[in-house]
């Protein structure tokens, strides 16, 4: 396996696992509009325009094979972190988030960082770390969890 920044050749690859996990996982806390603001964000031409700003993507691969996604905005915010079905419960979660982090405190992070949780996804930040700083909201027809992270560089 290995983790590498993504590219716009990759963006076709990446929609196809986001979307699906996407659809399966957090589509079904969403209502109709708020699905289909997540799908829209999910497709080809706007995973390109975030990374022609200020997303950054990283993906690990097995055997040439897309398992995992995660993107950071603003060098702060994980922004996207998906894996796939049968990879999940295996580290892969925590090797993308160790990884993508290591390149913020890289490019200038002082150890404080963001996401907005999925509501199945809470126990993952908060073994990675994450704290909720609020409880579920509601934004446009996507539930979330807003946490934060705060650690120390040297």
């Amino acid at each position: 396996m290995f983790i590498k920044q993504a590219t716009h050749k990759d963006v076709n690859e990446i929609s196809e696992l986001i979307s699906r996990l996407s659809l399966k996982y957090i589509a079904p806390n969403c209502s109709d509009q708020g699905i289909e603001l997540l799908i829209e964000s999910m497709k080809p031409n706007s995973l390109t325009q975030y990374m022609n700003t200020n997303y950054l993507y990283h993906i690990i691969k097995d055997d040439n094979v897309l398992v995992g996604v995660i993107a950071i905005r603003d060098n702060s915010h994980l922004f996207h972190m998906f894996v796939a079905d049968t990879y999940q419960g295996k580290g892969i979660a925590k090797k993308l988030w160790l990884y993508a982090k290591g390149v913020c405190f890289k490019n200038g992070n002082v150890g404080k960082f963001t996401v907005n949780s999925a509501l199945n996804a809470k126990s993952v930040y908060l073994k990675l770390g994450f704290k909720p700083i609020a409880g579920i909201r509601e934004n446009k027809g996507v539930k979330d969890i807003p946490m934060i992270l705060h650690e120390l560089t040297d």
